[in-house]
């Protein structure tokens, strides 16, 4: 075969590989613009999900994520859709049925809160039937607002301690036992709570509860020589 001959095979060639070239480029960019809108897709999807979970429609979800990307979520970064939309709210109907949607969401928060402690005290009981329970609720809980109780703070070797808690078990008032230096051993708060004579009933029934104080003296920002009973007003809590 002459050299001419080959050149027409050597174009065809070229022209070959530059077709496939162009056809494997535009087959990648197919699958890229595939899975750009199967991406899209999800997002939209998980929008939609979140949006009806707070009892929300898709673009007041929207104006949500909107909100937090401004002035609202630099000062409020952890603050829930319903908060951000009725603090933001365009009108007073809006106002109302955010304030409707958040009263509903947290009934059914508390509800469910309240079901598995429940079954969590059911358990101990069977698990551990002769030792008192030791509770962790914090100190912003729904429940203790909820039933207007108090938060008792006390230390060991206090005998004035010993004395206000005697008295408040004595009067049958509900409260939370918060044991500062407790060093976490659950023991050392049992044996306190049957110094002062606190029964086992009311641990089991909830009108009591003890727990470790975890620095919670500290963050309440109060005053003053330990025992300390402290009631919330207003979202501030109080020494009585």
């Amino acid at each position: 075969m002459s050299r001419l001959s080959l050149i027409p095979a050597m174009a065809l060639a070229l022209m070959t590989n530059a077709e496939a070239q162009a056809s494997g480029s535009s087959t990648n960019i197919s699958i890229e613009k595939n899975n750009s809108s199967r991406v899209t897709a999800d997002l939209q999807n998980d929008e939609t999900r979140l949006a009806r979970q707070w009892g929300l429609q898709e673009d007041e979800f929207k104006r949500y994520r909107a909100l937090m990307q401004g002035p609202l979520g630099t000062y409020s970064p952890n603050l829930d859709p319903l908060s951000a939309l009725g603090i933001e709210a365009q009108s007073e109907d809006e106002r109302q049925r955010y304030a409707k949607l958040q009263v509903e969401a947290e009934a059914a928060r508390v509800e469910k809160l309240l079901a598995y402690q429940r079954a969590y005290d059911d358990a101990w009981k069977v698990r551990y039937p002769g030792l008192m329970l030791i509770s962790l609720p914090p100190m912003n809980s729904p429940l203790i607002k909820a039933a207007s109780r108090v938060a008792v703070f006390v230390q060991y070797d206090c005998p004035n301690c010993e004395h206000q808690v005697k008295q408040l078990n004595a009067a049958g008032t509900p409260f939370d036992l918060y044991v500062v230096g407790s060093r976490q051993d659950d023991k050392r708060i049992r044996d306190w709570a049957k110094k002062v004579g606190i029964q086992s009933s009311r641990i089991r029934d909830g009108t009591i509860t003890l727990n470790h104080d975890r620095g919670r003296w500290l963050s309440v920002g109060a005053e003053g020589e330990l025992p300390a009973v402290m009631r919330e007003v207003n979202g501030k809590w109080l020494r009585q």
